[in-house]
């Protein structure tokens, strides 16, 4: 069968006509057009992935953010929750592992540009969506322009300006943007009001956005003012019942960008007034791509690696033009003076988050380890840092045949084209659902017709046609552009298709790269490498494995791979876990135990003999906590899968771990 795609029909062009851009020192500028961002007066595609500095020790800021970077991360996004620098009224803390100058500092030492997304309410499941416990006491409304609250948002704005000043692009520094509120929806007179109170602050960027979802029309905002950014989760756990979710839309190619779905545990339903987002003046731009997803107390989904890679590399085909994840690392929260610091219903919030994880299911863990889908959207954010000043123009154009949510046996397909060269996207993987294979499907692009491919399994890929590569062009290709390294292009074997290459004009020097090793590729300072089965990242100018051990690796010379060794130290701690008849104490957190009801519960005693490696804890039960010398330092809503915790957070001490019984009341996958 041949597929065909709707007529291209270029779309204008909007110039100058926001209130955003930005020099810096050096006469470099960072703008925004209609369609895409621009840096120097050229198309970019900014990677972001949200990682909260306050939630993971200082000390390993650095090589957290060495990793994303060699995930192909290019902008951290981190949220400042105001209860963490001020839970106390007048006590304000930037000290330790809420330094936000020392991190953006960390950011930039890495080569990193930063967002800060300063709120006021942030949400990111923290305890009353990041306001502290004083703030609510206050008698004035929250979230509006009256001049009582006005006054305190403008006293926290300026406190963080303090810690940050100095480091805007404008200054030379790495802030390239700031977000304003978050899921905000419906008073554009609002947010436009915190926008001017940051400036006054000094809070000067190129780039200004907002959340831009809700639950019809998009978000009301103040239209010249800022750029909305969208998101899309594979799952929804903050759903409030325990059924299966009906396909997520996120899985089409329908050029989506407002998602109704998110936060629609606190965003109340909006009624038609005649507003609607004027998305034809703003770049497709994401903030919220699930890196993963949390799990609640009431719904806890398993999240697969092709759950996260395919989303992402549909909205490319849909035009995304920022690529934004949360989570894209996981943390770890805080236990403050006064209080836990996560979501709960007892806050008045609608879910049960852990007291201290926030691993997300990420494609960096909670403690730094690596999950697939780290290795899997790097293939895409490769493509995107290579390419992206040729892709970015490109408009999303959809395909002959319209696929519905519940057809199974379609190809989902879509293209990104200036109108003579792009790419087509495919998508053959659906969460929690099986596709029919495909065969002997033959796309049709712009006067460029495929070879006949069969799609079967779980993939989803893109290929190129008409692609210059210096004087030449790449007719086609049944395969996956990556990279570029001097003149030779990577591409990646897609599964189950045979890699072919036409040139309608000249040739150049391709390597293909079987599909399997490509989730270990790495461009690292200019230089590609392949890990063999480890996943590699630079810092301070040496080569790291983020698995401990001695691997061999590939490293492109200029014309063919040679092996280079990395060898780390790879000690591991005994760990032994044995049954406690009674409890050695009172847990301190007992009602994160007990969610639903009086649970019973079941001891176990934790001896590590070092600091090193991870506890591996296979245990059945509701949640587990983990005590350290009577305090807890780690926690889990079980979900089917192997606790890991880091040895040294137990070494040295004496450690208890208590696991509540498992009921039948939350929605699960295992």
């Amino acid at each position: 069968m041949i597929y065909k795609f709707k007529e291209f029909k270029d779309e204008p062009l909007l110039i100058n006509h926001l209130n955003m851009g930005g020099k810096n020192p050096k006469g470099e500028e960072i703008n925004v057009t209609s369609r895409y961002f621009t840096r120097n007066g050229k198309p970019w595609i900014g990677v972001m992935g949200e990682f909260h500095f306050s939630r993971y020790s200082r000390e390993n800021w650095h090589r957290e953010l060495a990793k994303m970077k060699a995930g192909g991360i290019t902008i951290v996004s981190t949220y400042l929750f105001w209860i963490y620098h001020e839970e106390i009224e007048g006590k304000m803390d930037f000290g330790g592992d809420n330094d936000i100058r020392a991190f953006i500092e960390e950011c930039k030492d890495v080569g990193l540009d930063v967002v800060i997304r300063i709120g006021p309410w942030a949400h990111g499941e923290c305890r009353n969506g990041g306001f502290p416990d004083w703030l609510l006491k206050k008698d004035y409304k929250l979230r509006d322009n009256n001049e009582e609250y006005l006054a305190i948002v403008k006293k926290w704005y300026q406190s963080i300006y303090n810690e940050v000043k100095g480091l805007f692009y404008k200054d030379g520094g790495n802030i390239i943007a700031v977000q304003i509120e978050n899921e905000f929806v419906d008073n554009a007179e609002h947010l436009a009001k915190l926008k001017e109170i940051a400036v006054e602050c000094g809070f000067i960027a190129p780039i200004y956005t907002v959340t831009g979802w809700n639950s019809a029309s998009g978000a009301k905002i103040p239209v010249d003012e800022v750029v909305p950014v969208f998101g899309g989760y594979c799952e929804a756990p903050w759903e409030n019942h325990m059924n299966r979710l009906s396909p997520s839309p996120h899985y089409f190619f329908n050029r989506m960008r407002n998602d109704s779905a998110i936060g629609t545990d606190l965003i109340a339903k909006t009624k038609s007034d005649g507003w609607q987002l004027p998305y034809e003046r703003y770049p497709f731009a994401t903030c919220e791509l699930g890196g993963g997803i949390e799990v609640t107390h009431h719904r806890r989904p398993i999240i697969k690696p092709m759950d996260i890679y395919a989303v992402s590399l549909v909205k490319l085909g849909d035009g995304n033009n920022l690529v934004g994840y949360y989570m894209y690392h996981g943390g770890t929260n805080k236990i403050g003076e006064l209080s836990t610091f996560n979501e709960t219903k007892a806050t008045g919030y609608p879910n049960d988050y852990p007291i201290l994880s926030y691993d997300f299911q990420a494609p960096l863990s909670e403690y730094g380890e690596v999950r697939e889908q780290y290795g899997l959207l790097n293939m895409l954010h490769m493509f995107v840092n290579d390419f992206g000043e040729e892709f970015a123009p490109m408009i999303a154009v959809d395909s002959g045949n319209t696929v519905a949510a519940d057809d199974t046996n379609s190809l989902r397909y879509g293209m990104r084209t200036d109108g003579k060269r792009g790419f087509v996207f495919v998508n053959h993987y659906q969460r929690l659902t099986e596709l029919a294979d495909i065969e002997n499907a033959v796309i049709s692009a712009e006067n460029v017709e495929f070879p006949p491919i069969d799609v079967k399994g779980e993939v989803s890929f893109f290929m190129p046609f008409n692609m210059k590569m210096g004087d030449s062009v790449l007719e086609y290709a049944t395969a996956q552009p990556l990279c570029k390294c001097g003149e030779t292009y990577f591409f990646a074997e897609i599964p189950n298709i045979k890699a072919e290459y036409k040139f309608s004009k000249g040739s150049a020097n391709i390597v293909t790269v079987p599909f399997e090793n490509a989730k270990y590729m790495r461009k690292l300072n200019g230089t590609v490498y392949i890990g063999g089965g480890c996943n590699l990242y630079e810092e301070n100018g040496q080569i790291h494995s983020v698995e401990d051990g001695e691997y061999i690796c590939q490293k492109w010379n200029g014309s063919e791979f040679e092996t280079v060794k990395i060898v780390q130290s790879a000690k591991q701690s005994n760990v032994e876990i044995t049954g406690v008849e009674n409890a050695p104490f009172e847990p301190k957190y007992k009602e994160e135990l007990c969610i639903g009801g009086e649970r019973e519960l079941t001891w176990k005693k934790i001896n590590v003999d070092g600091g090193y490696g991870f506890a591996e804890i296979d245990y059945v039960g509701d949640v587990a906590q983990i005590y350290a010398d009577g305090e807890l330092v780690a926690d889990d809503y079980y979900y089917g899968k192997t606790w890991r915790v880091p040895c040294k957070l137990l070494y040295g001490k004496e450690c208890y771990m208590v696991i509540s019984e498992m009921k039948e009341d939350f929605y699960k996958e295992f």
